[in-house]
């Protein structure tokens, strides 16, 4: 599947960059993940596997992204989780009814938090 951008209000959702226009590298990084260049690659092969689903939480007027959050398919389940730069929680929050909506109508699962 192509990735697919979602609006959620205030939010605008998208698929993790790293390329020579946009890239989120710095501020995954921010967010503690370990390998930001290789976390991106393996949400690319998540889109196109369908088994995992992640999305930048972005500003919409910039693009930068202020939080993740994932969707990991498991059978007629699918567990969310996600993380936000300080100062940005409700930026995941305002993601999760809008992802949850994309899991149930188009993956046709039940959202759960993960562990």
């Amino acid at each position: 599947m192509e990735p697919v951008e979602i609006n959620a209000g205030t939010w605008y959702l998208r698929s993790l960059r790293a390329d020579d226009r946009i890239t989120d590298v710095p501020a995954l990084s921010d967010l503690g993940v370990d390998d930001p260049a290789r976390y991106v690659t393996a949400a690319d092969t998540g889109w196109a596997d369908e088994s995992r689903f992640v999305w930048a939480i972005c500003i919409p007027t910039t693009g930068e992204l202020v939080a993740v959050v994932e969707l990991i398919p498991e059978g007629d389940v699918a567990r969310l989780r996600g993380r936000a730069r300080d100062g940005y929680a409700e930026a995941f929050d305002a993601a999760v009814g809008p992802v949850t909506r994309f899991a149930t109508g188009m993956l046709g699962v039940t959202v759960i938090p993960a562990p």
